[in-house]
């Protein structure tokens, strides 16, 4: 025998001799992964069933159980068969029998791992965009109304303007005649309708600060239950007391808004005078003030136009968005919120996947072996002990044959 086989043979005696040592406790270890993939299967289980019963909890436990042994049962199939196949086509049979196999195992194991490694976190995250959502609809709903309020400058200044031309015509600077007659009137008439308008706009300031104030303490005390301690679930049953009573309170600020009102006041501004008999002494007089109460019509129709205009850019801006908090499980979460739980999917994947590697390395070692032996003759590969054998069963069968030859017989 060569050296060059010698050392082949000795190579893969060695590596024989390590494989027997780890197939010592890989059996123990293969179970302990097993077994630890069961119990937070089972705890993942345990937070998407309702019931907490005792049924509940058998069939919670008969699925840990049913996982792990099938964990246990797929990777020992895999680690004795796909080190000991030797064509290419063998191989890639089990490795896409591995492969499908992995895919059942997180579809049946890991997700839920992960549920019991991060679930009550994932909760938590939910929680918390559920706030920054109420929080930016709040806030835009206070926005909208804010600007609502504002258009009490713009009625006011329309208010201003329309007794500004009465105080005019009542010292005989508009229509040429002095006094309080048909053109004053009229110029009254609309300057009492914008100031009752501008005093209902400002009696919504106060309900506008009152629901932004409550709604902001609403959402302070929904912050809080995303980070108190306790279970996740009994925080997340106030937090969706708090989440309906936040949701109203947007509701209640869409409405409070006046830019509608507004709106319809500015158009029913020009519409609705009520012209008044014309009370000059002369024809001529009276030809005056009929002019004047057309020019007046003219100058509403313009600022109310103005005013419907700017009612309507605030009617434009874009709405609150409609928020509903929505609970979900932890198994759900961790799923919706996984981009952040990353280091915890790792780890619940790698507990059911690990074997893989230990699958792969025993692979490459068998392979390793069977190199080393390739080129030795079977018979230069016996060690002292297997030719001591053979040796030993040589002479047996030598006396048996011995034994049953018959002797020769004299002639």
């Amino acid at each position: 025998m060569s050296d060059h086989n010698t050392q082949g043979l000795s190579y893969a005696r060695e590596l024989e001799g390590h494989v027997a040592v780890l197939d010592s406790f890989s059996g123990v270890a293969l179970a302990i992964l097993a077994v630890a993939s069961g119990i937070y299967t089972y705890l993942g289980v345990s937070s998407l069933l309702d019931n907490t019963g005792a049924f509940t909890v058998f069939a919670a436990l008969a699925y840990s159980v049913a996982v792990s042994v099938g964990i246990f049962v797929f990777w020992s199939y895999l680690l004795r068969l796909f080190p000991a196949v030797r064509t290419g086509k063998a191989r890639a049979g089990l490795f896409a029998a591995m492969g499908l196999g992995s895919l059942a195992i997180v579809a049946m194991s890991s997700w839920l791992n992960a549920a019991a490694l991060a679930g009550a976190a994932a909760v938590e995250q939910h929680l918390a965009v559920t706030v920054q959502d109420y929080q930016t609809s709040l806030e835009r709903a206070h926005e909208n109304a804010l600007s609502a309020q504002a258009l009490e400058r713009d009625v006011a200044r329309v208010r201003q303007s329309f007794e500004d031309l009465s105080e005019q015509e009542a010292t005989g600077n508009l229509s040429g005649l002095a006094g309080r007659g048909a053109v004053f009137r009229v110029l009254r008439q609309k300057s009492e309708e914008l100031a009752a308008l501008e005093q209902q706009i400002a009696a919504q300031s106060a309900a506008v600060e009152t629901a932004f104030r409550d709604g902001n303490t609403i959402l302070s005390r929904m912050r809080a239950l995303t980070v108190e301690q306790g279970p996740v679930e009994a925080r997340s049953v106030e937090f969706s007391e708090h989440a309906v009573r936040l949701a109203g309170l947007i509701s209640e600020l869409r409405q409070l808004s006046v830019a509608p009102l507004v709106k319809r006041a500015a158009e029913d501004l020009a519409a609705s005078v009520v012209l008044p008999e014309l009370d000059a002494s002369t024809e001529a007089n009276r030809t005056n003030q009929s002019a004047t109460i057309d020019a007046v019509l003219d100058v509403l129709a313009q600022r109310a136009q103005t005013l419907a205009t700017a009612a309507q850019e605030v009617i434009a801006l874009p709405a609150p968005r409609d928020v509903q908090y929505t609970p979900v499980s932890a198994a759900d979460a961790v799923i919706l919120y996984a981009g952040n739980f990353l280091p915890s999917w790792a780890g619940a994947i790698a507990i059911d996947l690990l074997p893989a590697v230990l699958v792969l390395i025993l692979a490459i070692t068998q392979a390793a072996i069977r190199g080393g032996r390739a080129d030795v003759p079977a018979h230069d590969q016996l060690t002292l002990a297997e030719l001591k054998a053979a040796l030993a069963v040589a002479r047996q069968i030598d006396q048996t044959i011995d034994a049953t030859d018959p002797k020769d017989t004299p002639k």
